[in-house]
């Protein structure tokens, strides 16, 4: 067993001073990504800075519409939120296909975002792997990589995230809620994680030493028809092959808003830009949906033995889609 320090914060700010005290520090909320990669010696933090008790575990309906959602809010209190399954119900549905109950029960929204990659040749320490060792090569490259990226990989990594919580957040226009030591700030979901680029060790955006104090579901997405659809090798609690999030408002008879995202496709959730685009003012229709997925889908660049992918992905994204339209329509 190797020794660490363990410091429990009991403010926003108390923990950020901690973190910055303790060289090597790693923040611990539910612990059930970090304490697993802790027991595989993928990491071996010197201190655990506990946030778990933070006072950042509410669901807070604003004025202005929006919601916003503490960092240490479990995922079962999240998905079952009446705010949440009435208004974003895109998000209870993928809070639900994303683990059992026993671990959403213990699950943080701020530690599904920071959640890394279930890639097995990074949690294997006798693999090559740059996310975790930068410089070390990519062991799945030429090796078992059926599960991994088909968009936007790079020669250092061809990781996918695994969050399936995060992928619904993005298609939703949600912002992740920061605190550093030089104070707040918030992005938008889908610019939160990072592709790999030549950094696959950088999975995020977020500052050395910055906690996620919360999200913010947005108003202009509150109420929208939304839905998630996740494929698997087995219907109980797997890591996604492929999954799509969506959020379609029509009016008249065109589509006035679309937001998508992918899961299961790439170093972090895919919002599908190109495909929301080819979808505004047209008719809600099976051949636009098509057309605007195949659109998104012409980036993919699949290895020897995922190509399977993009059709999975194609076929999720326009059964869904065409589920949220009105059905006379299509």
């Amino acid at each position: 067993m190797k020794p660490f320090a363990y410091v429990r914060a009991e403010s926003v700010e108390e923990a950020a001073d901690a973190y910055a005290a303790h060289p090597g520090a790693r923040y611990l909320g539910g612990g059930t990504n970090l304490v697993d990669l802790m027991k595989l010696g993928v990491e071996e933090p010197a201190t655990l800075v506990d946030v778990s008790r933070l006072p950042l575990d509410t669901v807070e309906e604003l004025p202005d519409g929006s919601v916003r959602v503490g960092a240490t809010v479990r995922n079962s209190d999240l998905a079952a939120h009446p705010a949440v399954r009435d208004r974003y119900p895109v998000l209870s549905q993928a809070l639900l296909a994303g683990a059992s109950g026993q671990l959403r029960n213990v699950a943080t929204t701020g530690g599904n975002l920071l959640q890394r990659t279930r890639c097995p040749y990074f949690q294997d320490v006798d693999k090559p792997c740059n996310k975790r060792s930068p410089g070390s090569g990519c062991g799945a490259r030429d090796g078992v990589h059926r599960d991994h990226a088909v968009l936007g990989h790079s020669e250092q990594c061809i990781a996918t995230h695994p969050s399936d919580m995060a992928v619904a957040l993005a298609a939703l226009d949600a912002r992740v809620e920061l605190y550093g030591r030089d104070g707040r700030r918030s992005v938008p979901v889908a610019e939160f994680h990072r592709l790999p680029g030549d950094r696959p060790e950088q999975d995020t955006e977020i500052g050395p030493g910055e906690l996620v104090t919360g999200v913010l579901l947005p108003a202009s997405t509150s109420g929208l028809p939304s839905a998630y659809r996740k494929a698997r090798d087995r219907a109980s609690y797997a890591f996604a092959l492929a999954s799509v999030a969506a959020v379609l408002d029509v009016a008249d008879g065109v589509v006035r808003h679309a937001g998508i995202a992918f899961g299961g496709l790439a170093h972090r959730p895919w919002r599908a830009r190109r495909a929301e685009e080819a979808l505004l003012g047209a008719a809600p229709t099976t051949a636009a949906f098509e057309h605007a997925v195949d659109l998104e889908l012409e980036a993919a660049r699949p290895l020897r033995d995922n190509a399977y992918k993009v059709p999975l992905a194609r076929g999720l994204a326009i059964d869904v889609l065409g589920r949220l339209a009105p059905p006379a329509v299509t």
